[in-house]
């Protein structure tokens, strides 16, 4: 579920595109990581999906070690 939250403006946001490309996955596949709670999604105004960039890339590193280190 998505949580409305107040962000800096500097804060970089990505689409589920965007999103999917970094973890080559399908952008419906990014939407049900939010829908789940997996990652935090942020609505624009026309209730479209974004996602801040730093937890994205934290997710990613997390999900890095994790496929190493298995």
């Amino acid at each position: 579920m998505t949580t409305p939250r107040h962000r800096p403006e500097s804060e970089p946001l990505l689409t589920p595109s965007e999103v999917a490309t970094l973890f080559r996955v399908d952008p419906k596949t990014v939407t049900r990581w939010a829908k789940a709670g997996k990652l935090t999604s942020i609505r624009t105004p026309r209730r479209h999906r974004r996602y801040r960039e730093s937890e994205v890339r934290s997710l990613l590193e997390r999900n890095t070690h994790a496929t190493i280190d298995a």
